[in-house]
């Protein structure tokens, strides 16, 4: 099935559309008038080189009140909330591996995930009791896991079971343990619970009614990006930049189509909020966003066919902050609707390159984004200039930072801020799945520059968490190898043998390994190297 977003055209036309959405109550704007300047905003409420700009004339006070957005609640009270009591989306069921752990960060927590030996997930704070390394550097021996600096290994509930250089006649410290997260496998995906002090709450696990549906079916990529989290959600919640940031990226985005959107909040709550939205041209809003606590996003869609069957369409983004600047998202775009013939001649590692081009072209704009949040020190009011037919979605997630945002370790609100009281923890030698390799050249700084660990680098970004695309690459490259022997071999005997007709066949013979080198090299290079817009390359 085609990696296909069909939200993201708002020009595109489709049957009708059946939906029930709850009513609207309890929600009003606050628009600015003629005798109302917020204060907030004065350093930023007139730009004097505006004035040159005769295509848009500059507006007044007034006409701001009837473009600019600021939604606000019957009701502005912070309630009490803990970001440690929620479920986090650790990592796609599939791609975690059999053989070995995995390192990943939940804020400024560091969790190692891995399988023991009967294939049962568990969860242990990143350090090891004794010196403090990491565990996920480390390996599995007999389901257990072992800290690589001395040889400590533990299992199930964090339980340490054998210290290399205890004495025969000595027991293992009772204290010799790891702490222990509490996961759950659920609808493909693994989330973890990060707090040490309350049992998990099962009833705030999300559950994808779409993607329980018979006959769904859904491709899903994961991403390590260089930015906050809040800003990634921000992005994914953004129609209006598709047409021009991913101008022909697919079919469905084309910069002539970027126009003016019309959004209806329905629902807003401290879990988060929810509405519909669609071109407002059309006169109709057939999509269904919501956001909910702490970053779960989705983007839903019901088409009625000519034969009266209903087809469901998700666009599902799990966004788990990783750390300062950091994010990882897992992307799920599914339908019960047949993808077409055309999308089947296509392989999955396609599509998953294709999402990372995606990401690749917003990455410049979303990365000094954060840099002047963090510069700028202020709430995003003070920023940000959100319209009203473009930026609800951006304005209602930042007003719910605000209800929430003292209980994270910090936090950008439409009005609030808290900044990070810990030092940004940068990685500086590879991790998790690359380090046994990395392990075996560390003068060189790793296996490669492919490998280096740069969220920049479309292979750190993606490849090392997606086994696909990971299996592909290997494919790739071991043909490519064969294939270079192959036709070196061959133009080899070509200047050996001596029959005009026996020369041509084999230099004819190595002129198609060498396309088939060619083809496997751009296959690779597909894969592992950014997207950069054409007006920036050299």
């Amino acid at each position: 099935m085609a990696l296909v977003n069909p939200f993201v055209s708002p020009t595109r036309t489709f049957l009708p559309l059946r939906v029930s959405a709850p009513p609207n109550k309890g929600l009003r704007w606050t628009v600015y008038s003629a005798s109302f300047k917020p204060s907030l905003r004065s350093k930023h409420a007139t730009c004097g080189a505006t004035a040159d700009i005769k295509a848009a004339p500059l507006a007044d006070s007034e006409a701001d009140g009837a473009v600019l957005v600021v939604p606000t609640t019957e009701e502005e009270v912070k309630g009490e909330y803990d970001w440690t009591e929620e479920w986090y989306p650790l990592y796609l069921t599939k791609n975690v591996p059999e053989d070995a752990p995995l390192g990943l960060t939940v804020f400024d927590k560091q969790v190692v995930l891995f399988k023991d030996g009967n294939g049962q997930l568990h969860c242990y704070e990143d350090r090891c009791p004794h010196r403090l390394a990491k565990l996920s550097e480390g390996q599995l021996i007999d389901g257990r896991l072992e800290c690589l600096y001395h040889g400590w290994q533990f299992e199930g509930e964090g339980k340490c079971v054998k210290i290399p250089q205890l004495p025969a006649d000595a027991k293992i410290p009772r204290t010799a343990c790891v702490k222990t997260y509490e996961v759950r496998d659920s609808q493909g995906v693994i989330w973890v619970w990060m707090s040490l002090k309350t049992p998990p709450n099962d009833s705030k696990l999300p559950w994808f009614e779409n993607f329980a549906r018979p006959g769904f079916r859904d491709i899903s990529t994961v991403h390590e990006l260089p930015y906050d989290h809040s800003i990634l959600l921000e992005n994914l919640m953004d129609p209006a930049h598709i047409p021009i940031s991913h101008d022909r990226t697919d079919w469905t985005a084309k910069r002539e189509n970027a126009r003016p959107l019309s959004f209806e909040v329905t629902e807003r709550t401290d879990r988060g909020f929810a509405g519909w939205w669609g071109a407002e041209k059309d006169g109709s809003r057939p999509n269904f966003l919501r956001f909910g606590a702490p970053c779960v996003l989705q983007n839903n869609r019901e088409m009625v066919d000519k034969n009266g069957v209903t087809n469901y369409f998700s666009g599902l983004f799990l966004c788990r902050p990783t750390g300062q600047g950091k994010s990882m998202l897992i992307v799920r775009f599914g339908s019960t609707r047949s993808s077409s013939p055309l999308a089947k001649l296509f392989p999955e590692w396609y599509f998953h390159q294709n999402a990372s081009k995606v990401f690749e072209q917003d990455m410049g704009f979303l990365s000094s984004q954060n840099e002047i949040l963090l510069k700028e020190k202020v709430p995003t009011k003070q920023l940000y200039l959100n319209l009203k037919s473009s930026d609800t979605w951006v304005a209602e997630y930042r007003k719910w930072m605000d209800k929430v945002g003292h209980g994270m370790p910090y936090h950008f609100g439409h009005s609030t801020i808290s900044l990070p009281k810990e030092p940004a923890v940068v990685e500086h030698a590879p991790a998790g799945l690359v380090a046994g390799q990395s392990a075996s050249s560390p003068a060189k700084g790793g296996i490669g520059t492919m490998h280096a660990p740069n969220l920049a680098n479309r292979y750190f970004r993606h490849v090392i968490h997606c086994q696909g695309c990971r299996t592909a690459v290997k494919a790739f490259q071991a043909w490519k190898n064969a294939l270079s022997a192959v036709a070196v071999t061959l133009v080899g005997l070509a200047i050996l043998v001596s029959g005009k007709q026996w020369k041509a066949i084999l230099l004819a013979s190595a002129s198609l390994c060498s396309i088939g080198v060619y083809a496997c090299s751009s296959a690779i290079a597909m894969n592992t190297t950014n997207f950069v817009r054409t007006h920036r390359r050299l």
